[in-house]
């Protein structure tokens, strides 16, 4: 098997999607299994009310996790994570806000975040292009 036809392979693909959507479903399962844990990091990020907003971003990060692995929708689901990503970082990470000793972190962890979101954006670009390929 040549290297080209590895790293095409459908497996690959599936398991790289599986790799970018670990957090996603680490955080969502361990949200939905500590419900009063979910809802103080939302009072942590000024999220009201809180259970809506646990509740919701266990939604979001499960079911649009689910679309992107299953392929169903799966531009739909890598655009709702994007935007998750980029909106999480822009509340978590605020680094031109955070003090001297904690910058340099935050300001990994901020952009990290944000090229997370980059390669969700390519995700739902690449599922968009293919399914335009295929109708032609």
């Amino acid at each position: 098997m040549t290297m080209r036809a590895a790293i095409t392979s459908p497996a690959v693909r599936w398991l790289a999607l599986l790799a970018l959507c670990g957090a996603y479903l680490q955080g969502g399962l361990v949200k939905l299994l500590d419900f009063d844990g979910a809802q103080a990091e939302m009072v942590h990020f000024g999220l009201h009310p809180a259970p809506l907003a646990a509740a919701a971003v266990i939604l979001l990060e499960l079911g649009a996790s689910a679309l992107v692995l299953t392929g169903r929708l799966r531009w739909l689901g890598a655009l709702a994570l994007a935007g998750f990503t980029a909106a999480a970082a822009l509340m978590a990470n605020r680094y031109w806000e955070a003090p001297a000793d904690a910058r340099f972190m935050t300001m990994n962890a901020f952009y990290e975040h944000f090229g997370l979101a980059g390669a969700w954006v390519l995700v739902a670009w690449h599922d968009l292009s293919e399914r335009t390929h295929e109708r032609h």
